[in-house]
């Protein structure tokens, strides 16, 4: 019997990693769960899940409008990376939220990660699930719809710092007669700032901000 044991240290988090296992020859195995999953994308989700809010934006600049985003860590038993729970929402209807999503954690090569983005089946039914992520015990991602070509490829910046952005053109688009979407994203342990725009086959801008990205601070929950 022997126990591995791994950390990282986030501002204020400490994140411990365990695991108890036998080893047979070359082999070892956990029988208590299953492997960790990769160090860096479980950062990566650890920077990204919690309660956050564009009020102070909203405040400063009339352009932004005031958005509450939550995000959830949902089967957090699975071994194939890591899944999340996204819902957004103006603040002043936070009950009717106007995306909701899944987003799937993986690492793609030794510095790129990918956040794959996968819909729903039924929105309306997980309305505030993350508040009880236990409601997907009834689903999986088996059950969901990859959003294809939307997936954003996130590399490190520094240590506490990653951004990445969709393949320009790649992620199609029919909301306000757009045919393609983009998304931008830098993420820290205390705020993330989104930009998600959408355009026309000319390349015009026809929906999404235009002077620069939302930013979200995270909030205590």
């Amino acid at each position: 019997m022997k126990t591995v044991i791994r950390s990282i240290l986030l501002p204020g988090l400490l994140i411990v990693v365990a695991g108890c296992g036998v080893g047979m020859g070359d082999k070892f195995y956990d029988y208590q769960t299953p492997a960790p999953p990769d160090m860096d994308v479980l950062m990566l989700s650890q920077c990204l899940v919690g309660s956050f809010s564009s009020e102070a934006q909203a405040a400063a600049d009339p352009e932004y409008h005031h958005i509450t985003l939550e995000t959830v860590r949902i089967w957090p038993l699975r071994d194939d990376g890591v899944w999340l729970y996204v819902e957004q929402a103006a603040a002043e209807s936070r009950d009717r939220p106007y995306r909701q999503r899944v987003y799937h954690l993986t690492r793609m090569n030794e510095l790129v990660f990918s956040s794959e983005i996968h819909m729903l089946p039924d929105d309306e039914a997980m309305v505030g699930a993350w508040n009880d992520p236990a409601r997907f015990d009834d689903l999986s991602p088996e059950d969901l719809t990859v959003k294809e070509g939307c997936a954003v490829e996130i590399e490190r910046v520094n240590e506490w710092t990653f951004a990445g952005a969709t393949r320009e053109g790649d992620c199609p688009s029919e909301l306000h007669d757009a045919s393609y979407a983009t998304s931008e994203v830098t993420i820290t342990p205390s705020w993330i700032e989104s930009w998600d725009r959408g355009y026309d086959e000319e390349g015009t801008q026809v929906w999404g901000a235009t002077k620069g990205a939302y930013r979200f601070v995270k909030l205590e929950r």
